[in-house]
């Protein structure tokens, strides 16, 4: 669910308003999203995969997931929320009005923030609540009662500065943050030959404690990455032209982003940009 930033269709009265988080949060938060959309009539919105962690927030509402990404999964329905990492798109439905917050989580941020490497949340979706207990109910009803969105941010500073530093978690190993960042420096493209070459691993061994740590696979993480860098041009208000997406992003053609979209988001690159568009 990661690749689409939010998890609203900004057209038709709804709102989407973006902030960073600061500079000592950004390791373990890469950007937070406040959205409130209205009343719809029921429909399925894909939740495509990403090189982050979907770390969401209810004010009002609830999120339910009709089918996770990894299918051998319960669906369920959900007030605050986080997903792992997936390479398979997840049905979510839509209809109700809802209000809230999403963050994009690292990695290493499902570690430092929630005790728990992000590889145990692969394909899921699990309630904040029986990660962090009953904080996450307390950090909901605080949002909620903030009047504007600059107040609501400000509180998920405080509240992920307090979780950051809620007893001390044993570091990643640092081969595997190394291969991560290598990834995302190249957006996804760098050779898996390569990359273990780098980090002074064999690849069989970089896949084993790779996955461990993350959920996916060097290959799979380097292609949601790139997935997540396409969808994120796609978005942006120059409307870039698939062909030029693909070259920009290091597909081989047009043709390769069309079957990552067809087998990641479950629909064509076209689609997925008028729905959020």
């Amino acid at each position: 669910m990661g690749a689409d930033g939010d998890p609203t269709r900004p057209t038709g009265g709804s709102e989407l308003v973006w902030a960073r988080p600061p500079a000592a949060l950004r390791p373990l938060v890469d950007l937070y999203s406040g959205y409130r959309m209205p009343a719809s009539a029921p429909g399925v919105h894909m939740g495509v995969p990403g090189g982050h962690l979907t770390f969401l927030l209810c004010l009002d509402g609830t999120v339910d997931i009709l089918r996770m990404p990894d299918p051998g999964r319960s669906p369920g329905s959900f007030r605050s929320m986080v997903g792992g990492l997936h390479d398979s798109p997840a049905m979510i439905a839509t209809g109700p009005a809802q209000t809230g917050l999403q963050l994009r989580l690292t990695w290493r941020g499902a570690r430092a923030l929630l005790g728990t490497p992000a590889g145990e949340l692969r394909g899921d979706v699990v309630e904040l609540g029986d990660l962090i207990g009953r904080r996450a109910g307390i950090l909901v009803e605080k949002l909620a009662e903030a009047p504007t969105w600059a107040s609501r941010f400000a509180i998920l500073n405080a509240g992920l500065a307090r979780l950051a530093t809620d007893g001390r978690r044993p570091d990643p190993r640092p081969e595997v943050a190394r291969a991560w960042q290598r990834l995302a420096q190249t957006g996804g493209t760098l050779r898996i030959e390569e990359l273990a070459r780098e980090v002074g691993w064999s690849r069989r061994h970089l896949a084993l404690q790779f996955r461990g740590e993350t959920g996916l696979s060097p290959k799979s993480a380097a292609r949601v990455i790139r997935f997540e860098r396409a969808c994120d041009l796609l978005r942006t208000s120059t409307r870039p032209t698939l062909a030029d997406v693909a070259t920009t992003c290091g597909y081989a053609d047009q043709a390769h982003l069309a079957r990552d979209f067809r087998e990641l988001a479950g629909l064509t690159a076209t689609q997925w940009r008028a729905e959020r568009t």
